[in-house]
């Protein structure tokens, strides 16, 4: 089973319409705010012999980032246009990219048999998801690390909707690069913080380490004051 077409069509369009600059979609931050400040909390329980898988990659600034850091770093996102401007923005191939849909079960299978066991890195995709994929989605992030790999994921905290809304009602509007996520109707759903681990639990995989970092975005307001939204953090996989 695949995600909605509408859905799809949704990632596709953000993609194509997206400015090109560094730094022109919300959560595009520089991998010093983002990738290199995880770091610190999946580097020790990852093994560094494993590749990882940049699931939900966007345009790969971050996979760019982890490129040097594993023996072989592979994106992949749902949207083709997203898979494109990666590509096209990694001219020296550090790492590779592939269109693909996380929740198609048959598709991730292919990707685990090519790789092997894996780690994976995944930055605000599960609240983007519809619910009814949820489950599927981390259920693909298991067939991905099989035994040996692990998963980090960040995730918005319940208290960003509060953060997002207020941006969003201000006299102004919200800030130009949250109104073009609101514009393609892939507005962020809410998920309970206690529902993320569960989803990684009944996936079978168990919680190694967790915890509370902001998602540092693109935006500002308008006193200048970089916008970051409360998120929470976790890594999962087999106990060893």
């Amino acid at each position: 089973m695949n995600v909605s077409s509408g859905y799809a069509h949704a990632w596709e369009s953000f993609w194509e319409d997206a400015p090109y600059e560094p730094g022109g979609v919300f959560w595009d931050a520089e991998p010093a705010m983002t990738a290199q400040q995880h770091l610190a909390y999946f580097e020790k329980h990852f093994d560094p012999g494993l590749p990882l898988v940049d699931l939900g990659c966007g345009n790969g600034t971050q996979t760019r980032f982890l490129a040097g850091r594993y023996p072989r770093v592979v994106g992949i996102d749902l949207a083709h246009a997203a898979i494109e401007r990666a590509r096209r923005d990694d001219p020296h191939g550090l790492a590779g990219y592939q269109q693909l849909d996380a929740v198609d079960t048959d598709a991730v299978r292919a990707l685990h048999e090519e790789l092997g066991d894996a780690n994976v890195y995944m930055r605000g995709v599960l609240h983007q998801c519809e619910p009814a994929d949820r489950s599927r989605l981390v259920d693909g992030i298991a067939t991905l690390t099989g035994q040996r790999g692990r998963a980090f994921a960040v995730e918005l905290a319940e208290a960003a909707k509060g953060v997002l809304m207020g941006l969003a009602q201000g006299p102004a509007g919200p800030p130009p690069k949250l109104g073009a996520i609101f514009a393609h109707g892939i507005a962020p759903g809410e998920v309970h913080d206690a529902a993320v681990p569960g989803y990684f639990t009944s996936a079978g995989l168990e919680v190694l380490a967790e915890g509370e970092e902001p998602l540092r975005t693109t935006e500002f307001r308008p006193d200048g004051a970089r916008i970051e939204v409360p998120s929470r953090w976790l890594v999962a996989g087999l106990a060893a």
